[in-house]
């Protein structure tokens, strides 16, 4: 499927979506990575600039050339924009919860996940104020190995790009950009990363891209089993440790929102989508 099948399916997808919802307007949370950028960019072209809003969420852990992509973006979008800072409200969680945590101080995914939670809290809290829907912003990928924070990252009534591969997300961008400068180049270009903790990268938790998604493309769109991805060269360490982690958080499928089908092979626990 080319960028501009893909792109097309997403636009008819979306509209049809808030037209089923009786919806007319968006939010979604920007973190000036290529995920979100490319949902809010998909927004704009499906539901008009005026529909959308923007939610910028950094924590003390964002790096200042992120909260300035995200606010380019923006600009280049011709958005509303809100910029809301979690680090006062993360505190204020962890000075509660410190006296149940207990001997449990050491910093973990706890303190990760509460910072996504955080941000979901935000981010309902903007639609139901301004009666407009959340847009989810994870793909494929991530979902697949269980990159996404239940209640977090993963809540929204829309998953716009969660049948997208990371590397069809690029595409996606760069499809999005073929006109004049959109996405800025420095979201495209630069390494992802969650943000969630000091010098964080996806590469921390997950293969490159690049070596993940064909493997993942063999274990789902092909129905391959491990061993018969193996078969088609890819390396046996790298195989087992993707189906060994996609396994244990399968899970997560059976909460996750509905979404717009782009493969014959959504991640899901039922088919509960058609848009």
């Amino acid at each position: 499927m080319t960028a501009e099948n893909i792109h097309e399916k997403l636009i008819a997808g979306l509209r049809n979506f808030f037209a089923q919802s009786g919806k007319t307007s968006a939010v979604v949370g920007l973190s000036g990575g290529i995920d979100s950028s490319v949902v809010a960019a998909l927004a704009v072209d499906a539901l008009g600039k005026e529909n959308v809003r923007g939610l910028m969420m950094p924590s003390q852990y964002s790096t200042l050339h992120s909260v300035a992509d995200a606010l380019l973006l923006t600009e280049n979008l011709g958005i509303t924009h809100h910029l809301i800072p979690v680090e006062n409200i993360y505190h204020a969680f962890i000075k509660e919860l410190t006296p149940v945590f207990g001997s449990k101080k050491k910093t973990d995914i706890t303190e990760e996940n509460l910072q996504a939670r955080i941000r979901a809290t935000l981010l309902m809290a903007i639609s139901n104020k301004y009666d407009c829907l959340v847009l989810n912003t994870s793909n494929k990928s991530e979902l697949a190995m269980g990159y996404g924070t239940l209640y977090g990252d993963l809540i929204g009534a829309l998953m716009v790009i969660g049948d997208l591969y990371k590397t069809q997300v690029y595409e996606t961008a760069w499809y999005i950009n073929r006109n004049k400068p959109i996405i800025p180049l420095n979201i495209i270009q630069k390494e992802p990363s969650a943000e969630l903790h000091p010098g964080q990268k996806d590469s921390d938790s997950l293969p490159p891209y690049a070596q993940l998604d064909p493997i993942l493309h063999a274990l789902i769109e092909e129905q391959l089993s491990p061993d018969e991805t193996i078969q088609k060269g890819f390396d046996a360490d790298t195989v087992a440790r993707i189906a060994n982690q996609k396994a244990q958080v399968a899970f997560k499928g059976h909460q996750l929102p509905q979404m717009i089908k782009i493969s014959d092979r959504p991640l899901a626990s039922r088919e509960k989508w058609t848009f």
